[in-house]
């Protein structure tokens, strides 16, 4: 398919050069042309420029033609933190912690992650994929075009392998770029609880064996939290699943300092995600680090949890990469529109930081940044254009509001 979109008013996160993250001061640059064009051959994006310098594309045939006309054009967001593959929600800890218990309450007498658990085991696979796709296609056209999916909501060797079977089998039915990761280590199952060092070896010499004979997972993750699983537990499963093929990811700094970001730089995580109550030292040990710290603001929203020092990193020169934390339990929504501006009113991120967290480094915590991101030449075609809005700041602006207009996905118009 041959896609030529004219009359933009503005094409936003344009790169001659592509980069694979944006890091510190750097973030507040965001590259745009106004008044341009862009072109899609197939599923990868062909050219683009000013309308000034249009000469035509006198041997294309075949050509849908769209004008943009007081609209934007953006790379699609990349989400590199989500739980979509669930069964069930979980309204009534959202009910229970209105009045008054707080996550740990609920976790330890059976809610949280274990009520979740009990949810999937009776769930068919059949059943998880349906609703996986209903989420899917919603984020799809709330402008996400590239998604990490986790596992660990099975918390056995027979529902850890279910779930990743079926984001597996999504990366085969949706149009979405989707990654999966392995997180066995998510929480204690009950049975296991007295047996702790039972359970870690459940996940480390009879599943990620599996995981690798029938490449379910891209990368492995641990819940790295008091009460969960401490920093040498961490680094012990992550070091596993390294041998086994799975780039190491970190659950981190979400409810205390744990040291699941020490941990993570170790083992030389890709990201490390939460990162509410990172400090001095965690900061300071990722700028000498290739891994991407990656904000959840959702999550902290739902929760009510302290905002993680954003402005502080940046500050650092460290990079940011946004998530969504789609989830039953702490983020019933992947709405990555929503999370930009939650940057920026909360965690007083510019809306060209928040984007750039939103778009090439949150592709970078997916090892998409070549492919994904941005707008360049021979990247995928993942875009969306907006409705008639005055610029790229009132996406966060207008939180709340549907502001895109049309979603295309690997040059399919969706």
């Amino acid at each position: 398919m041959k896609i030529l979109i004219k009359n933009i008013k503005q094409l936003v996160q344009v790169e001659i050069n592509p980069q694979l993250k944006v890091a510190g001061k750097d973030m507040k640059n965001l590259s745009c042309i106004n008044y341009a064009w862009l072109a899609i051959e197939n599923d990868k994006i062909a050219g683009f420029g000013k309308m000034d310098d249009w000469e035509g594309i006198s041997d294309w045939t075949d050509l849908t033609i769209i004008d943009a006309s007081d609209k934007l054009v953006l790379p699609c967001w990349c989400d590199s933190h989500t739980h979509i593959v669930y069964a069930g929600s979980r309204e009534g800890e959202f009910v229970d912690r209105i009045n008054g218990l707080t996550y740990e309450d609920i976790f330890q007498r059976g809610g949280g992650i274990l009520n979740s658990a009990k949810k999937l085991h009776d769930a068919s696979e059949d059943e998880l994929v349906e609703s996986a796709m209903l989420r899917l296609n919603e984020i799809m056209l709330q402008g996400t075009g590239a998604v990490e999916i986790k596992s660990g909501y099975g918390l056995s060797f027979e529902s850890e392998l279910k779930m990743l079977r079926v984001i597996k089998k999504l990366k085969t039915l949706s149009p979405i770029t989707i990654k999966a990761t392995f997180l066995g280590a998510h929480a204690l199952p009950i049975e296991y609880k007295e047996r702790k060092g039972d359970y870690i070896k459940l996940l480390i010499n009879e599943i990620m064996p599996v995981i690798a004979e029938e490449q379910l997972a891209d990368y492995c993750d641990v819940f790295c939290e008091q009460n969960y699983f401490t920093r040498e537990e961490t680094i012990e499963i992550l070091s596993a699943g390294k041998k086994y093929g799975m780039a190491p990811k970190v659950h981190a700094e979400q409810l205390s300092n744990s040291g699941g970001t020490l941990a993570g730089i170790e083992v030389g995580a890709i990201s490390v995600d939460h990162i509410e109550f990172v400090g001095d030292t965690e900061i300071k040990a990722l700028q000498n680090s290739k891994t991407m710290p990656t904000i959840l603001p959702g999550a902290a929203f739902f929760l009510n949890l302290p905002f993680p020092p954003a402005r502080k990193m940046i500050g650092a020169g460290l990079p940011i990469a946004v998530a969504s934390d789609y989830n039953p339990g702490s983020c019933p929504s992947g709405n990555m529109n929503f999370m930009v501006s939650l940057c920026c009113i909360q965690y007083k991120m510019t809306p060209e930081e928040a984007i750039n967290a939103a778009t090439i480094n949150s592709a970078y915590a997916m090892d998409l940044s070549k492919t994904h991101g941005s707008i360049a030449v021979g990247k995928q075609a993942n875009i969306f254009i907006t409705k008639e809005i005055p610029n790229y700041s009132f996406i966060p602006y207008s939180f709340g509001n549907t502001l895109i207009e049309t979603v295309i996905i690997n040059g399919e118009i969706v």
